[in-house]
């Protein structure tokens, strides 16, 4: 497995946010895609780093959409010695019966039934972690997403403890680019689950990734320096009313 830029990015984030610690149980968010597939896998080998000493687990939230490639996960799973749960559910059935006032599933509530499943699942686990497959690109996504709808600048974080859950959320990824990821999914064959979303590529976040990648033919130098902003703290200047 050649996955050292996954790994050294990994390794970095760990340092500087103390992502992981002795004695912790992660489970991996596992949706089937290519992100949260290479963090299940580079995870399991960051295990055997020195020092690192934590338990593992994989959760995949079955949806309920037809045609949903479970084998690809599962065969993943046991090829590289992985633990894997797939947890059955409905919710798709009740998405379809609470869509919006176009006719589609709403992606919000659909991450909310989720996240609940996940969260009782890893209890269940005894896991006091849940690692997501989020990388630096989504987090420049969702800063550019939240001041254009909400009028904030804020992005996730790369630890967040949930209080209410007693979990905390980690994002090992959040310092790898998309390409990284994808060029490690091809140089080590990592399949990733095709997807069946009825909204794959009609959100507003597949429409704002669209718009940064033209930005960043024009603009070349912004692809690094958007995500070094991200984590430039001396250098925040907004206004501050007297």
């Amino acid at each position: 497995m050649k996955l050292q830029p996954i790994l050294r990015g990994i390794r970095n984030a760990d340092r500087d946010y103390k992502l992981i610690e002795p004695g912790d149980s992660i489970a991996v968010a596992l949706s089937g895609g290519k992100d949260s597939m290479v963090l299940f896998l580079a995870l399991s080998m960051y295990q055997k780093f020195q020092g690192q000493d934590f338990k593992l687990y994989g959760i995949h939230v079955d949806v309920g959409f037809e045609k949903f490639e479970h084998e690809t996960m599962k065969n993943f799973a046991k090829e590289h010695n992985l633990e894997l749960y797939i947890q059955k559910t409905q919710i798709y059935d009740i998405l379809k019966k609470k869509t919006n006032n176009s006719g589609k599933i709403q992606c919000s509530l659909c991450s909310q039934f989720k996240k609940g499943v996940i969260f009782d699942k890893a209890r269940e686990l005894g896991c006091n972690k849940i690692a997501l497959g989020h990388h630096g690109d989504d987090a420049i996504e969702t800063l550019f997403l939240n001041m254009i709808h909400g009028s904030k600048i804020a992005t996730f974080l790369p630890k967040q403890y949930m209080s209410r859950m007693d979990m905390t959320m980690i994002r090992p990824l959040v310092y790898l680019r998309e390409k990284d990821i994808i060029r490690a999914c091809e140089r080590n064959n990592i399949p990733a689950v095709k997807r069946v979303c009825p909204n794959d590529g009609f959100t507003q976040r597949e429409d704002i990734k669209q718009k940064l990648y033209k930005f960043y033919e024009e603009y070349p130098e912004a692809e690094d320096n958007f995500l070094r902003a991200l984590y430039n703290e001396k250098q925040v200047s907004l206004w501050q009313k007297e």
